[in-house]
């Protein structure tokens, strides 16, 4: 596979996704109000002409609130999201305003796909703004009647580097542990927290380096041992590939190019390190959607060369996956 050198961006964007009523507005009012040291910019994104949530809100000399209201973040926002922060890094640079990292708030009801690609095809934001994560709030007293109902709830989950339970308070722990099992199935990648929004520590949303290339893959050990017993019937689901084996790296990559363009709309995140046959050194790959960028690392050193690879998808066909993955081994 191609490797690319990329300099690193040195703005840090932070995506906050969650269904309606979550809780990510309190959330947000949190970072605004909580003694951290960063100075923040937020991006709004919500329906109609005016922004109710504008009013919630705190205002703060620290914060520049923008407000954007031009309908749903997945189908229309990408060239104002490029505007806006192309914006904001000028009068950065002009001292008139100051801020060091950039949160996105958007639509309860938005797919955080488009948004997150922004960042790796648009030219005018890859070079200055970093994808650090997506955070995703589920509400856990409506979370599994909101999933059932809502695809967007689910691509949300999908998408999300870390997963926020608000209001387990309202609930037992049996359903808020029988939630997390759901959620883990659909997402192996993204560790959960319990958190009461109005409390959640700013450390939890920002600087989780959700999309660092590096070769620490968050998969959840009970993932394993939950096995794949489904007690819902989510499009979307999290699988992983493993084997001591090495890959050829032209056979990969054309079977990458393939499955991306056969299933890029549904596979929603992606991320391996791979063992490639003539290689020293692990190799990191992680896509969004048909976009894959991968980098190289250190050597082995000592440890013994293993593949891995996550994929988290909609109805995506898993064995026939693993049957392309088994193809590309040497």
């Amino acid at each position: 596979m191609q490797v690319e050198e990329m300099q690193e961006p040195d703005i840090p964007v932070t995506i906050l996704t969650g269904f309606l009523g979550a809780g990510k507005t309190t959330l947000l009012n949190r970072i605004l109000t909580e003694d951290h040291k960063h100075r923040i910019a937020i991006i709004e994104n919500e329906f109609g002409p005016e922004n109710i949530d504008n009013e919630l809100i705190v205002q703060s000399d620290k914060e520049q609130i923008v407000s954007m209201n031009n309908g749903c973040v997945c189908c229309t926002i990408r060239g104002d999201l490029s505007r806006v922060l192309t914006d904001l890094r000028h009068k950065r640079d002009r001292g008139e305003i100051a801020f060091d990292y950039v949160v996105i708030e958007t639509t309860g009801v938005a797919n955080p796909g488009p948004v997150a690609q922004t960042f790796f095809m648009d030219d005018a934001v890859a070079p200055y703004f970093r994808l650090d994560g997506v955070v995703t709030v589920v509400d856990a007293k409506h979370g599994s009647a909101t999933l059932d109902a809502e695809a967007p709830a689910r691509d949300q989950v999908g998408f999300a580097d870390r997963i926020l339970l608000s209001k387990c308070d309202l609930v037992t722990e049996e359903e808020a542990s029988a939630l997390e099992a759901r959620l883990r199935q659909m997402n192996a990648r993204a560790p959960i927290r319990r958190v009461d929004m109005g409390k959640c520590p700013v450390e939890e949303v920002l600087d989780i380096s959700g999309f660092n290339m590096n070769d620490v893959l968050d998969v959840d050990p009970t993932f394993f041992n939950e096995g794949h017993h489904h007690h819902h019937d989510d499009d979307i689901h999290s699988f992983v590939f493993d084997t001591d084996r090495a890959f050829d790296p032209m056979k990969l990559e054309r079977y990458f190019m393939s499955l991306t363009s056969v299933y890029g709309e549904d596979l929603l995140r992606y991320k391996g390190v791979l063992n490639l046959q003539g290689s020293p050194n692990r190799v990191v790959v992680q896509g969004v959607h048909m976009l894959a960028v991968s980098d190289v690392l250190g050597p082995w050193g000592d440890r013994k060369p293993t593949s891995r690879l996550v994929f988290i998808g909609r109805n995506l066909p898993e064995e026939a996956i693993r049957r392309g993955l088994q193809t590309c081994l040497v």
